[in-house]
């Protein structure tokens, strides 16, 4: 039986570079692109070539081996020629391998956006796709508010729709760019535009996450005989973001119900590679992973409830739709108050701890870890602390060193310029080898200096330590008062790519931080010693 292709276009470096806070770089541009093509994508949108130097810089060479290297930009404008309008050249001067042009398909915003009429609209869009296609690009169109567009004139969104096509567009693609059409529209949209003569082959869908839906609309559209979806990297884009492949790819390659009709460029081998496709990316924005995102989260297949352990201890296919690693992800049974032994005993069994399920030891750490979740440490979301703990419980942790006392000094003074600024310095006293060493540390803020401080001179230990990062600090009020007890996340990285969360509870939010730094350093050390982080090197 042959499958038909679905195309993957990722618009990541284009519409995702939209989100509020993202600003890609020509350098970061070059190495999503090169993660891209990679990974098997079929297009790769790189941006807007002549409206920033920073897309005008990037497309002065071609920057894909295997994908299709996109330009986007407009169509020309209404009154003067394609060969006259300096936008549309610098598309066709791009070293791209295709041309995107974005075309309005709903007449209220040809009026009020364009300017122009429906009839110099549609002269655009053809004469556009006719000068790419000249130029020897592959020529697609963006129908902007297609379906918004179809909705309030049927007959003129399909005309736009059917100009492309006609003009010589290998593409045509629908765009939900406010994101509020429902999937049973998108279905009935699509199949009437194919009923009308535009053949599934060359349509594509693009839309926006606003009702939380875009995956679906994609889905849908798939369903009704587009072949072409456009997404992003974990679904970033302006608004509330756009159709996320990290989802889409692994629904198509393992569900049957399209696997067994559909192939894409990306084959179930490479498919493994999803889960660091996904946090790299993340990475390189330097921001925290969704944990909860489908597939790839580090709570895509963790399980809590005991009950729920037990039964995956049996078989996983209990509790998980598809199996871990086959998207490079991997099983996960958390430690918490409402865990039960095989909850605790796949999770140290994961770590390399052998325990039986009658050693009291065992018994003795379930008791203290639902102790110390009552009073408002988190071990299931600190990896890093519950591993110690568990290995002084049921084995050894070495006594790399002791921290013999510390102190944290805060001060609001006028500098001498007359400004106002806090000033805040940590004093660390450490033992090492019976000698003991103490270090001063100015920072930004009392847990940046302390934390410093506390790195500042391990000793022996100081090299193994220069790579160790703290990636992202949290701070949760477990009651109210000004005496409330607080609980500190911290995680840390190294340049090795392991992450890990460690945990510190108290009544004064510098001893809880430096309970979870204390756990941070230690685990480190361990790790480097092979001695603990199976789970963080996986």
């Amino acid at each position: 039986m042959t499958l038909e292709k679905i195309y993957l276009f990722d618009t990541t470096l284009r519409d995702g570079q939209q989100t509020p806070g993202i600003d890609f770089s020509v350098e970061d541009k070059i190495a999503i692109s090169a993660m891209l093509d990679n990974f098997g994508i079929d297009y790769v949108e790189g941006g807007y070539p002549g409206a920033n130097p920073t897309d005008t810089a990037f497309f002065s060479k071609k920057r894909t081996g295997r994908a299709g290297f996109v330009a986007f930009g407009m169509t020309k404008r209404a009154g003067i020629s394609a060969s006259n309008d300096p936008g549309l050249t610098a598309l066709l001067q791009a070293k791209s391998d295709a041309v995107c042009l974005v075309a309005k398909s709903w007449d209220y915003h040809v009026k009020v956006a364009l300017g122009c009429t429906n009839a110099e609209n549609l002269e655009a869009i053809a004469d556009s796709v006719r000068a790419v296609a000249a130029a020897g690009k592959e020529a697609m169109v963006d129908c902007e508010h297609f379906f918004d567009g179809y909705k309030a004139n049927p007959d003129y969104a399909l005309a736009c729709a059917k100009t492309a096509y006609e003009a010589g567009a290998r593409w045509v693609v629908l765009c939900d760019t406010n994101g509020g059409t429902q999937p049973p529209e998108v279905r009935d949209i699509v199949e009437t535009l194919i009923a009308s003569g535009i053949p599934g082959h060359c349509l594509g869908i693009h839309a926006h996450n606003d009702t939380g839906q875009a995956v679906a609309n994609s889905l849908a559209a798939v369903e009704a005989g587009v072949r072409q979806i456009q997404g992003t990297l974990n679904g970033i884009g302006e608004r509330c973001g756009n159709a996320d492949l990290t989802t889409l790819i692994p629904t198509l390659i393992l569900k049957d119900t399209y696997s067994s009709r559909f192939e894409t460029g990306i084959d179930r081998e490479k498919l493994v590679e999803l889960t660091g496709l996904s946090h790299a990316f993340d990475e390189l924005l330097n921001r925290s992973p969704n944990h909860q995102a489908p597939y790839v989260g580090a709570s895509a297949f963790a399980t809590k409830a005991g009950i729920h352990a037990s039964a995956l201890l049996k078989d996983p296919k209990t509790y998980e739709h598809v199996e871990p690693g086959s998207v490079g992800n991997f099983r996960k049974v958390m430690v918490s108050d409402q865990g039960g032994k095989a909850n605790f005993i796949n999770e140290l069994k994961r770590r390399g701890i052998e325990v039986a399920k009658d050693d009291p030891r065992l018994d003795t750490l379930i008791a203290l870890v639902k102790e110390r979740e009552a009073s408002g440490y988190a071990y299931e979301g600190a990896d890093g602390s519950f591993e110690l703990l568990a290995r002084r419980i049921l084995g050894i942790v070495p006594d790399f060193f002791a921290v013999e006392s510390f102190r944290v000094m805060v001060e609001r003074r006028f500098d001498s310029h007359g400004k106002l600024k806090t000033v805040s310095e940590a004093v660390v006293k450490i033992l090492i080898d019976g000698e003991t060493v103490m270090s001063v540390a100015e920072g930004d803020g009392p847990v940046n200096a302390l934390d410093i401080a506390l790195r500042k001179d391990l000793g022996k230990f100081q090299a193994e330590i220069s790579d160790l990062e703290l990636k992202d600090y949290k701070v949760r009020i477990l009651n109210g008062g000004t005496e409330a007890i607080t609980r500190v996340l911290i995680e840390s990285g190294d340049a090795g790519g392991a992450r890990w969360w460690t945990v510190g509870v108290s009544e004064n939010i510098i001893d809880a931080s430096f309970q979870a730094l204390m756990d941070a350093l230690i685990y480190k050390l361990m790790k480097n010693r092979a001695l603990a982080g199976r789970i963080a090197a996986e």
